[in-house]
């Protein structure tokens, strides 16, 4: 059954395929404008929708789950693919929150996903997600009535198997992707969601590459785009911004917003409902589209970007890339946001050179590393090796902790020239103290003196600094000696088990003693530190 657990499963694993496929789904982007940011927005769509469901109880009943889904992604959604994805998974949920879950429930949520996001489109276009959409709605149709587990795995391998062939139709479709060599950006990225949705469904593991061969799809990661130059043709220039924003109004409003801002540009599309929408438009005018936002209701969460600036950031940036090492799914979310092509590993494990050596190959052709842990150093290092012999540029950043492996992603500018944006990560790092709290497993000598199991062990850049028997004054504590005069902001990640208590403890303390210093908390859900803590 397609249950309220199996929806969660279905989210992350759709955040987490996104993630490792984000920058090949970046790199097919030219429609509707060479931007580079398909895979990245597609990503923090469903980023969003999977981290909604992670403030659920894990109790939570099925009907709240879909909601709770669709609402996430609907308040995350970036860009024009983004937002019709969200408007299909709120198709899905429509169907699916009422029901048991079965084949036959699958095969209506998917068709009224196909519906209602075409809907949401003002000019459908084809050869684009919604041709997949369409395609898999065909295709499920007429699965065959059987015992409930069959028929829901045929209807989901129906759904692969539909979604990749009308991927790899797409160039078919639209001329400026048979022009660039390449599949639809969305698609692929709508691929890479319904191949996730297969893998829950029937236990097995994800496709290492969800993304099918020809196209123009082989060959990205190392290949670069297809248009060196980067330019889109004459014709395909359009509206200088895009305007983006939450909407609070009522559907007649909505109605009329749509119409005005049809007149004013393209690409519009408005998703949404019981009285909440998000807006997405390319416009000449990006004050007429806001202003039109405001006669309809109340927008907030405005964004507006230049397309043609984003398009030459995306030429100038294409094959700048980052490694982040991670340990911890709410960590590695944190890198990810941020555009790091992640590797995973497990507390007090490092990774395999394969998995570093393929994220290096995958980020680009000029790429930085962040370790984040001293044992792991090596293995970026030989990694690192291997790479610039295969004539990938790669530069290992010195971080040694997670904090200081943030703080240097922070001001990471691929815009810059390459040493030059490397020095100033290291120097990012450099200038972050770190620090954590654990609990002792064994008996051993530390700087600090004799610990046994169970004692409260206060770590300061790397050493051992205190020694105690409560949490939360050990953490405390901890901060206060990484603290100076000169701090300014003190980064908190909590773990697994007591780390959310003991992070709102220690924001407590700063609030009362350090009022000047800024204080921003993170879930990482890391295991066996409850507290990660960077002075900045």
């Amino acid at each position: 059954m397609l249950d309220a657990p199996a929806v969660r499963l279905w989210s992350r694993a759709c955040a987490d395929a996104l993630g490792r496929n984000r920058s090949r789904i970046d790199a097919l982007n030219v429609f509707p404008i060479p931007d580079g940011d398909t895979g990245t927005n597609l990503h923090l769509t469903m980023l969003s929708a999977a981290e909604a469901l992670d403030g659920l109880p894990y109790d939570a009943d099925v009907e709240t789950t879909w909601r709770t889904l669709a609402h996430g992604a609907l308040l995350g959604a970036r860009g024009n693919s983004g937002v019709i994805v969200s408007q299909a998974l709120r198709g899905m949920a429509e169907v699916l929150r009422q029901t048991a879950g079965g084949g036959h429930d699958l095969r209506r949520a998917l068709v009224r996903a196909a519906e209602l996001a075409r809907s949401a489109v003002a000019r459908p276009v084809e050869g684009t997600v919604l041709s997949v959409l369409g395609a898999v709605a065909t295709a499920v149709r007429d699965v065959p009535a059987r015992d409930v587990p069959a028929e829901l795995a045929e209807v989901a391998g129906r759904a692969v198997a539909a979604a990749r062939a009308a991927l790899g139709r797409t160039p078919q479709q639209l001329d400026v992707l048979a022009r660039h060599g390449v599949v639809d950006a969305g698609a692929a990225g709508l691929t890479v969601i319904i191949e996730a949705l297969a893998a829950v469904i029937t236990g097995s593991a994800p496709a290492s590459d969800p993304l099918p061969a020809g196209a123009g799809v082989a060959g990205l990661a190392t290949a670069g785009h297809p248009r060196a130059d980067g330019d889109a043709d004459p014709a395909e220039r359009g509206p200088a911004y895009e305007v983006m924003y939450l909407l609070e109004a009522g559907d007649d409003a909505v109605d009329r917003l749509r119409e005005e801002l049809d007149r004013l540009g393209d690409c519009l599309v408005v998703v949404g409902g019981e009285g909440l929408w998000n807006v997405h438009v390319h416009v000449d005018d990006a004050g007429a589209a806001v202003e039109a936002g405001i006669r309809a209701g109340r927008p907030y969460r405005i964004r507006i970007d230049h397309l043609e600036a984003a398009a030459r950031t995306h030429r100038a940036a294409h094959g700048r890339g980052v490694v982040a090492v991670a340990a911890g799914d709410g960590i590695a979310g944190l890198f990810e946001r941020e555009g790091a092509v992640v590797v995973r590993r497990e507390p007090g494990a490092g990774p395999s050179l394969a998995a570093v050596l393929a994220a290096v190959r995958d980020a680009g052709t000029e790429v930085a590393v962040l370790a984040n842990d001293s044992a792991t150093a090596a293995v970026a290092a030989a990694a690192a090796e291997v790479a610039r012999e295969e004539g990938v540029v790669v530069s290992v950043v010195p971080s040694r902790a997670t904090v200081q492996g943030l703080a240097a992603l922070a001001v990471h500018d691929p815009l810059r020239r390459f040493d030059d944006d490397v020095v100033a990560m290291a120097d990012a790092a450099a200038h972050t103290r770190h620090g954590h709290v654990w609990v002792a497993d064994r008996e051993a000598m530390t700087s600090a003196g004799l610990c046994r199991p169970g004692d409260v062990l206060g770590v300061v850049d790397g050493d051992v600094a205190l020694i105690g028997a409560d949490l939360r004054q050990v953490a405390g504590e901890t901060v206060s000696r990484m603290l100076s005069a000169s701090s300014e902001l003190v980064t908190l990640i909590a773990g697994a088990g007591p780390g959310a208590d003991l992070a709102a403890a220690v924001r407590d303390l700063l609030d009362t003693t350090r009022p000047d210093v800024e204080i921003t908390v993170y879930e990482g859900g890391q295991g066996g530190y409850p507290l990660l803590i960077g002075v900045e």
